[in-house]
């Protein structure tokens, strides 16, 4: 337990001036006003003619006028939110709707996953198509009983064409089995095929992968448990297969991360650096999927900082979007190529992370 002790003292008091760490490009908010005062769990992605972000929104989570919001960004400007999914039976019948993932295959059109049903425990995976960027949207088509599609992060492009997904259940009994799964689709969402669940779910109740590339043929997939780490596993095949899941050093407070890896291969991981809270939100960045450097502070003040999803554009630039106190969805955009880097030893985060440019 002493890298979790460790990591609950080295949250620093002061506000995290994010402006002055190097790598830093620009934050702001994707809306400052919307028709619904809590929201959560957004994705961002990049299309032809800019970025746009979706996420879910309403009274609360889990409430039933929670559905899917959408923005696009155009010359620099976000434009206001759209609710662009809901869930309404046909008898009039709401359900909320859950963790949105935008991902945009090459020459085909943008996809919109999401989830819909009361808990968890009793979703239903959708998909929606666009043809215009984000601009409207097809009627929804329902992913099959025993998949959800990717469940909080952004799927990857295999070399076959193929897309794979990191995906979770969680059960309905108590204490609820969190397993890993992860889910494929070579026909953009029309048909899957699935591993078998990787974990007991208890012993490691984990959730929510993000996928990155080893090289080759491996893959390595990092995310939230409720055993105050982070999980991680690898493929050594692709993804058909999985080895074995074990816990990180890295602290995870039960609470979502995004991962990514970036064109130079270093791998960039977005996550709450502490085992309780969701502050403070913070970037690490690792050449090996192993051992991890501090990078980043997003934020460190009380309050709920959380769900990041993270992309790398075609300019090379890294765009993050979180939580900001289920309020509003920040975005910060940062350079990768500028980022400096300082160990984290025991899982502490560092004191200062202006240490060793990344990548040296």
């Amino acid at each position: 337990m002493k890298h979790l002790l460790l990591s609950l003292l080295a949250v620093p008091a002061f506000a995290a001036d994010l402006s002055t760490q190097p790598g830093f490009v620009k934050a702001e908010f994707i809306y400052e006003s919307a028709p619904f005062p809590s929201c959560h769990a957004s994705t961002i992605v990049q299309t032809k003619s800019g970025l746009a972000a979706a996420w879910f929104g309403g009274t609360k989570e889990g409430a039933p006028d929670v559905g899917i919001w959408l923005s696009r960004q155009r010359d620099g400007k976000w434009s206001e939110p759209v609710e662009v999914a809901t869930r309404v039976l046909d008898d009039g019948q709401h359900f909320a709707c859950f963790n949105p993932v935008l991902f945009q295959p090459p020459n085909a059109p943008l996809l919109l996953f999401y989830k819909a049903g009361g808990t968890p425990a009793g979703w239903t995976g959708f998909l929606k198509t666009s043809t215009d960027e984000g601009a409207t949207w097809s009627a929804p088509a329902t992913i099959p009983d025993g998949f959800v599609g990717p469940v909080k992060n952004k799927p990857v492009l295999m070399p076959d064409g193929s897309i794979l997904c990191g995906s979770s259940m969680e059960s309905p009994e108590k204490p609820s089995k969190w397993r890993v799964q992860f889910e494929r689709t070579a026909d953009l969402g029309k048909t899957w095929t699935k591993t078998e669940f990787l974990n007991d779910g208890l012993e490691i109740s984990a959730i929510q992968p993000s996928i990155l590339f080893l090289g080759g043929d491996k893959l390595l997939s990092i995310g939230r448990t409720r055993q105050s780490r982070l999980f991680r596993i690898e493929s050594d095949d692709a993804g058909k297969t999985w080895g074995r899941m074990t816990l990180t050093d890295l602290p995870n407070p039960n609470s979502g991360t995004d991962a990514v890896t970036l064109r130079d291969g270093r791998h960039l991981l977005v996550y709450n650096h502490t085992p309780k809270g969701r502050s403070p939100l913070n970037v690490a960045v690792s050449s090996d999927g192993q051992t991890w450097q501090a990078a980043l502070v997003l934020e460190n003040q009380p309050g709920e900082y959380s769900y990041p999803g993270v992309i790398q554009t075609s300019d090379g630039l890294v765009h993050i979007i979180y939580t900001w106190k289920r309020q509003r969805i920040k975005h910060v955009v940062v350079d990768p190529a500028k980022l400096v880097v300082a160990p984290i030893v025991d899982g502490a985060w560092p004191s200062t992370t202006a240490a060793t440019p990344a990548g040296k």
